[in-house]
């Protein structure tokens, strides 16, 4: 699947409705393999894929939440559940070009339908996300995206607030800081694996300097929006994943404490809209 325009051109798959390439005034922005194949092989590694009923990590560990249980089943050598259910698994193409696909009723046991839609327009990508209860009580539920940026590039995340870990499960959130503070446009510290909260408009500014290429990020969302961000010392790429709530969300869902999942009443729809502007630099 694709959209063209003079200045952008994107292909996304069936599979994990998956943004494969990402190309902006003749350059490739996103981290894509040669052959497809590679994002079932390798899910977590290209481009930007879909995140749901979940972002991020929850504890691999069987979790009353209400009358149910959540029996999820590691996806990561850190032991948690990651990412959700719906990165690797093929979509529904409907007639609109939208793309769709249903789960839950097992370990995460509340059925749900997430959908996709991706819009092209000038030297912008718009993408609209959203996740719907089809159960008949309410559901944590969150829902994100998860691209990988080539580098070199740097990142500004307008952002008040920090959740310093996503690997740490005893983090907390706290004022922004050191690296964390990334208000100014620059490069960022390698190995931070982190969670901002208190987002402004735009929530995010990139910039590919030997690219002359820059891009303004904007979030809209019914159910809260934070950004993560991953900058691994051995990968060519950082991940600025805009998504509605911060890592362990389930476990602050069930503390009440700020960033949780959110509660999704039955036949309720969580939508996250993410506009991505490119302008030559």
């Amino acid at each position: 699947l694709g959209a063209m325009r003079d200045d952008l051109d994107a292909a996304w798959l069936e599979v994990g409705a998956r943004l494969h390439r990402l190309r902006v005034f003749g350059q490739d922005l996103l981290r894509t393999p040669r052959d497809p194949a590679r994002h079932g092989r390798e899910p977590f590694s290209w481009g930007a894929y879909v995140m749901a009923p979940w972002c991020n990590r929850i504890a691999a560990t069987p979790t009353p939440v209400g009358n149910r249980e959540v029996r999820i089943e590691s996806n990561t050598t850190d032991g948690s559940a990651i990412h959700g259910q719906v990165y690797a698994v093929p979509w529904t193409v409907r007639a609109d070009g939208s793309l769709a696909v249903r789960g839950g009723g097992d370990g995460w046991p509340w059925p749900y339908e997430a959908t996709l839609r991706v819009v092209v327009g000038g030297a912008s990508l718009r993408i609209e996300q959203s996740l719907t209860n089809l159960g008949d009580v309410m559901m944590p539920a969150g829902i994100g995206l998860h691209p990988w940026f080539r580098r070199p590039m740097e990142v500004r995340i307008d952002a008040a607030a920090v959740l310093p870990s996503n690997v740490d499960p005893a983090s907390e959130i706290e004022p922004v800081g050191g690296p964390f503070d990334l208000r100014a446009l620059g490069a960022m510290q390698d190995d931070l694996d982190a969670a901002w909260l208190e987002v402004g408009d735009p929530a995010a500014e990139l910039s590919w300097p030997t690219l002359g290429i820059r891009a303004l990020v904007r979030t809209r969302s019914n159910a809260g929006v934070c950004i993560v961000a991953a900058s691994p010392s051995g990968r060519d790429a950082i991940a600025l994943e805009p998504q509605t709530h911060a890592p362990q969300g389930l476990r602050r869902y069930l503390a009440g404490a700020p960033g949780g999942l959110h509660p999704l009443a039955a036949g309720r729809t969580m939508r996250l809209a993410i506009e991505m502007g490119f302008y030559r630099s």
